[in-house]
């Protein structure tokens, strides 16, 4: 039996467990940084499985150089040791051995969806899909685990938390998920792309994603008496309109560009001109050279904004994760893994997006591909974006989602 066969029996097989671990998954969303229910379920699932893994304990290693802010203590490194002639030489090195990632946090999101798979941890939802990003993992764990004697070398398999607060790579990186790495995949359930279509293309993908706070500083004053004062909430109203135009008129429109003010707070009593206000947002570009230009860009608005108005001003600009960008081999490799699994009609040409996602850390150390896993169905109401209270996707692309990620690391270890 060739090896797409054996994947797709072993994934069809599997499928109704995959669909189950969804739910279950969906059913107990647990945010960024304290996934420890889900991490647990994982693990008990890998052991079931027989599949060796180990737990980054929260602590960081000594042989870290760089600070980290904290290790999260949830993340999970797996590994599946071929079989196959050749798969490691007389040190025990592999041949070769690639990654397979997937996050596991949800969203601060009360859920609507009236399923009876709802979240029932109240006021947190799995709206990203990140549910459907760990089951799909755990099938295809399923599935390698049952090919070893077809894998010439090894698979390593990273369970990560805190993508949604853009943490967890970066440490699961300094913990040595990506030690003897050559290549990674990552994927992403999308209902921007109808259901069993998958879009894997070279190049950019998804932009880089940095945040903003302005602190405004005023003068309070009587409702009554304006003149006496200086209005922080107006400022601040005032800095939401000019940064747009910081967009249309001081950037290339070639170059995408997206300023969100996400926060605005200020002000004490309806009778009072507030003294001070902040906002906070975030700041998405697709090229470099853009996002390294936009914080001076920005804080030359907000100076001259403030100063228009006789106020005082903090701009706090922090980054975040660097656009993610597709190894053109990796995406062809991708590419013909979809088309193995679900012919030629399964792979998608997608334009990209401006969200964000910090699988592009991991790109910053090892060649990868990021897939978009196409789960739109209006006919049962699959048509919500991420981070909507009623997202969800059509359950059947989950298998095929397995399926791709093993059938792309069977091919990469061939």
């Amino acid at each position: 039996m060739d090896t797409t066969q054996r994947i797709k029996e072993l994934g069809s097989a599997y499928e109704s467990e995959i669909i189950e671990l969804r739910r279950h998954f969906h059913r107990h969303p647990e945010v960024g940084t304290h996934e420890v229910a889900t991490s647990a379920y994982i693990r008990g699932i890998l052991a079931q499985m027989g599949i060796d893994y180990r737990l980054v304990d929260g602590k960081r290693p000594d042989n870290v150089d760089h600070e980290l802010e904290r290790f999260i203590g949830t993340g999970i490194i797996a590994t599946i040791k071929g079989t196959a002639e050749g798969a490691y030489d007389e040190n025990g090195v592999p041949a070769k051995r690639v990654a397979l990632r997937t996050d596991m946090d949800a969203l601060h999101v009360d859920e609507k969806t009236g399923f009876d798979y709802a979240s029932l941890n109240e006021g947190e939802m799995h709206a990203c899909g990140h549910d459907c990003h760990m089951a799909m993992m755990l099938g295809a764990a399923h599935i390698l685990n049952n090919m070893r004697d077809q894998i010439k070398g090894e698979v390593r398999i990273i369970f990560q938390p805190a993508e949604e607060i853009s943490l967890g790579a970066r440490d699961m990186i300094a913990a040595g998920a990506l030690d003897g790495v050559d290549a990674i995949y990552g994927a992403h359930i999308w209902t921007d792309l109808d259901a069993g279509t998958i879009s894997c293309e070279a190049g950019p993908r998804m932009a880089s994603t940095d945040w903003f706070r302005i602190d405004i500083e005023g003068v309070s004053a009587h409702g009554a008496q304006p003149h006496e004062g200086v209005d922080a909430i107006v400022v601040a109203a005032e800095m939401v309109t000019t940064l747009q135009v910081l967009v249309s008129r001081d950037i290339s429109p070639f170059e995408p560009v997206v300023v969100t003010v996400g926060e605005i707070h200020g002000g004490t009593a309806r009778n009072v001109m507030a003294g001070s206000a902040y906002l906070t947002g975030t700041v998405r570009a697709w090229d470099k050279k853009t996002r390294d230009e936009l914080p001076e860009r920005m804080e030359r608005i907000v100076r001259k904004v403030a100063g228009a108005f006789q106020a005082k001003e903090k701009f706090t600009y922090e980054a975040g994760n660097p656009n993610l960008i597709n190894d053109e081999h990796l995406s062809e490799v991708a590419s013909a893994a979809v088309e193995k699994i679900g012919g030629p009609e399964a792979v998608a040409i997608y334009q990209g997006t401006l969200a964000g996602e910090d699988f592009s850390e991991y790109l910053n150390y090892v060649p990868g591909v990021f897939a978009f896993i196409g789960a739109r169905n209006p006919e049962i109401g699959a048509v919500h974006p991420q981070h909507s209270c009623y997202y969800t996707i059509d359950e059947s692309v989950l298998a095929q989602g397995s399926m791709v990620a093993a059938q792309w690391a069977c091919d990469m270890l061939s």
